[in-house]
């Protein structure tokens, strides 16, 4: 399977993988040093640089996996429409309240700061959609809320939405 990406995401997954790979010699001599602490069963020390140098190999490849196997997208929504980074404050009739959210790409996402994921129920909901339209939000198939798009702000990938850690 491939992920949908903007070539903003691919431009920061290289930056960070550039970032990480520059680091690895660091954290390898990092590794060396505290191993020469003496006894591993009870060296905290190395066992940290071990955990950090673990992670770090971890995301470089994850990043690279991402990088390799994405599909590039881009915004096809008309200037009304609901698209890929768009501001979009929605009402929600059921619980009587309105908020804001970003409808960005799977790998920006962060709920608690209104970043919605487009390929989310709710993403999906509202792609493509226009002001004033009235949206069934499935979650599952038994459970759905129903929203109302008060307004679309048009927005570009700036870059601003950071890549979602882990």
């Amino acid at each position: 399977m491939h992920d949908e990406l903007t070539r903003e995401d691919i431009r920061k997954m290289q930056q960070e993988l550039d970032e990480r790979q520059a680091m690895m010699p660091e954290i390898l001599e990092e590794v060396k040093r505290t191993r020469a602490f003496g006894d591993l069963s009870e060296n905290f020390e190395y066992k940290a640089a071990k955990q950090a140098q673990n992670k770090n190999r971890s995301r470089i490849r994850y990043l690279e996996g991402m990088i390799k196997t994405a599909r590039i997208i881009d915004d096809k929504a008309g200037q009304d429409q609901v698209g890929l980074f768009d501001k979009v404050e929605i009402y929600m009739p059921e619980q009587g309240l309105s908020r804001t959210i970003q409808v960005v790409t799977t790998v920006r996402v962060d709920p608690r700061m209104g970043l919605v994921s487009r390929e989310s129920p709710l993403g999906r909901a509202l792609l493509g959609r226009k002001a004033g339209d009235r949206v069934r939000v499935q979650v599952s198939d038994t459970m759905g809320y129903d929203a109302e798009i008060r307004s679309i702000t048009k927005q570009s990938d700036d870059g601003s939405a950071p890549l979602m850690g882990y």
